[in-house]
């Protein structure tokens, strides 16, 4: 059985304020992505009648609680991705920020750690929190323990076809350096969603990315079209599928930037 999981990573100004780059004095809980892009996802959403799991840090919980509850109103998972885009492997307080998270963004059971990579601890605290599944970068699901681990591949994630700082990664799988563009997305992840025959798929989009090009919007709807005539689901419903007897993930050992 193949089935695939259209999700949505960070929100809001959480990474610019954990890279320095927010500017100074710049009031919080009016970013573009919460309330232009935002907007304009759950339309493309609504019109093809899917389901989407939303990865967000947990600051959004405290920034935007009205845009976090109206996802879960649409249908919509909410997730955790860290509390404010850390990088997360080798991150500090790792227990205290997912409890920060699961708490401001309302008790989600699905994390995506920022950077694709887990720590050795990850998993355990996890489930201890009450989490029941992650999602790093690799290629095959399986369970660590009892959590289910639903990994993501870097070339279906946007970000890795427009970001100049994914330019080695890009370079290592044989791609140009340099950013493409959105016709490039919406080719190759057709593609594999032409090809995708057996077990889950996670497609990755940014709300900031819709501004990678004129083009940018238009290729997510046309991914959006292709998913929905497939077997779609949520995150959290990919991961309570998963046998209780799968063999351990296939995971990556490096990051985009290592």
């Amino acid at each position: 059985m193949a089935t695939v999981s259209v999700t949505f990573d960070n929100l809001g100004e959480a990474a610019e304020l954990e890279r320095g780059t927010w500017p100074e004095g710049q009031p919080l809980g009016e970013h573009f992505t919460v309330r232009e892009c935002l907007p304009e996802l759950l339309g493309l959403l609504a019109r093809e009648d899917l389901r989407a799991t939303f990865f967000l840090e947990g600051l959004n919980g405290e920034l935007y609680p009205d845009a976090v509850a109206g996802l879960r109103a649409a249908g919509h998972e909410v997730a955790c991705h860290g509390w404010r885009h850390e990088p997360w492997h080798g991150v500090s307080d790792e227990r205290g920020r997912l409890e920060r998270a699961r708490d401001a963004l309302g008790g989600p059971i699905g994390f995506r750690p920022p950077g694709g990579r887990l720590n050795p601890e990850t998993p355990e605290l996890l489930s201890g929190l009450g989490y029941r599944y992650c999602s790093p970068a690799g290629s095959r699901a399986g369970r660590l323990g009892g959590l289910a681990v639903l990994p993501f591949r870097w070339e279906l994630i946007d970000a890795y076809f427009y970001l100049p700082h994914f330019g080695p990664l890009r370079e290592r799988n044989g791609d140009p350096e340099a950013p493409m563009e959105p016709a490039v997305v919406r080719e190759r992840v057709l593609a594999a969603l032409d090809a995708h025959t057996e077990g889950h798929l996670a497609l990755i989009f940014h709300p900031f990315l819709l501004t990678a090009g004129p083009d940018a919007l238009s290729v997510v709807a046309d991914v959006l079209a292709r998913v929905a005539e497939l077997d779609h689901v949520p995150m959290d419903e990919a991961a309570a599928a998963l046998p209780d007897d799968a063999g351990p993930p296939e995971l990556d050992d490096a990051g985009w930037d290592d």
